[in-house]
């Protein structure tokens, strides 16, 4: 490990040295940049990833004197997936370096990943609001390459989030608009009821029956198939429930359709934030009856 460190540092020593020399300028940053690019290689090998990271950005730094943009993107990834390792914030800063490289040489897809990936890290780190910033970013960027399922994806992670910031109705259209596409495509089909019963879910949170009862509707139109599901029947039976502020009716049709099919935690924590609203209007009840 300390020898390919040792060898690493040799390899950053030269390169510096190629820089401060005179001679011919594109010659002297590509020799350099062979010498950095060796040194990462040599801190990667002893997993020194600080040090791998930084020589990365120096190689990007030298690809970018010679004008090749693509190149300096690369390496500004490279850099990213070094700190990926130990340090988020950097990381996410050389993605961005990356992304916007391949955005000005109009590689839209690598833009797209990069941003996806971006994304990704900002929802490990719970920072829901920039992760659906640069979701919302991918989505539109994969859209643009036709990558239909990619941007889908996307978009499902920003309803997730949205809703989890209490921000259903951005949820609700995000759901019903995937559902409406998917009907449309054979392979997609399947997931159409799981889309429109996230959106359901999603209209129970915001405690309008009548909008539940509407959006039923909508979706029975939407989908004949959807009224013989258990999504269909189990949103049904919530919202009569909501309706009726029934809690035990409200926790049985919830326990019924898990017993068959396991409710995500993303659900469970929806369904859990409406059975607290309807607990509290019940109590609300009983104590204007005493």
């Amino acid at each position: 490990m300390s020898d390919q460190i040792a060898k690493g540092l040799e390899f950053e020593k030269k390169a510096e040295k190629k820089l401060n020399s005179w001679g011919i300028f594109s010659s002297k940053y590509e020799d350099a940049g062979d010498l950095y690019e060796k040194a990462a290689n040599c801190y990667k090998l002893a997993k020194s990833w600080d040090q791998a990271g930084s020589v990365y950005v120096k190689l990007a730094e030298c690809h970018l004197k010679m004008d090749s943009k693509h190149e300096a993107a690369n390496a500004y990834a490279d850099a990213a997936h070094s700190y990926k390792k130990t340090n988020t914030k950097e990381c996410i800063a050389h993605l961005e370096q990356a992304l916007n490289l391949f955005m000005e040489i109009g590689r839209l897809s690598m833009s797209a990943r990069y941003c996806k990936e971006i994304a990704e890290l900002y929802e490990q780190e719970q920072n829901l609001e920039q992760a659906i910033a640069y979701y919302d970013k991918a989505s539109d960027l994969f859209q643009g390459e036709e990558v239909t399922t990619s941007a889908n994806q996307c978009k499902q992670k920003i309803a997730q989030f949205s809703a989890q910031l209490e921000q259903y109705q951005k949820a609700i259209e995000i759901y019903e608009d995937i559902a409406r596409q998917s009907l449309n495509n054979n392979l997609l089909k399947y997931g159409v009821r799981g889309h429109l019963l996230n959106a359901g879910i999603c209209q129970l949170c915001k405690g309008d029956v009548v909008a539940i009862t509407n959006a039923l509707e909508r979706y029975q139109e939407l989908d004949p198939t959807f009224s013989g599901t258990r999504e269909y029947k189990l949103l049904a039976d919530l919202a009569a429930a909501v309706d009726e502020e029934d809690v035990a009716k409200f926790t049985d049709a919830v326990k019924e359709f898990d017993s068959m099919t396991k409710l995500d935690e993303w659900k469970t924590t929806l369904l859990l934030r409406v059975k607290l609203l309807l607990k509290a209007k019940e109590e609300e009840d009983d104590d204007d009856l005493t």
